[in-house]
């Protein structure tokens, strides 16, 4: 049996943002302010980066996170200007679709983020293997759990 792994979905992600960065290249050569190749890395580059991160970043193995924060990197050395590093990219997303399921009650994930009695942090959900423990929910919980 085949291991499943995000490797494939990793290495398709950083082609299409090194693609980004050819074009961020051309335009520091071409002189634009940082703030515009911000903008322009945010929107190509980022946005690739970060299509369905939390789905994916949980289980993705430290070579493949590395091979995303390079491309950070680079962006960063490009533009001149700090970017977000991929794991804050990926924090954000999750607490900011935590949110939206907490508080749309018609949601049908809405019952796994439950506040016991004590109404301070919630319900953690029991995984019994570390794979289980990266995919978004449980992560989405710990999350939202260190935020408040």
């Amino acid at each position: 049996m085949e291991k499943f792994t995000w490797s494939l979905n990793t290495s398709s992600i950083s082609k299409k943002a090194q693609q980004g960065v050819y074009f961020l290249e051309r335009l520091r050569k071409a002189n634009l302010p940082p703030p515009i190749l911000t903008m322009f890395y945010r929107g190509a580059i980022e946005s690739v980066l970060s299509s369905c991160i939390t789905a994916w970043f949980g289980n993705c193995t430290v070579s493949d996170r590395k091979t995303l924060q390079r491309i950070v990197w680079t962006d960063e050395k490009i533009i001149r200007v700090s970017l977000a590093p991929i794991t804050d990219i990926y924090s954000t997303s999750c607490i900011r679709k935590a949110n939206s399921i907490v508080d749309d009650l018609t949601h049908p994930s809405h019952t796994l983020f439950t506040l016991p009695p004590s109404r301070k942090r919630y319900r953690s959900i029991l995984a019994l293997t570390t794979r289980l423990c990266n995919i978004y929910f449980p992560q989405a919980i710990r999350l939202l759990n260190t935020q408040n």
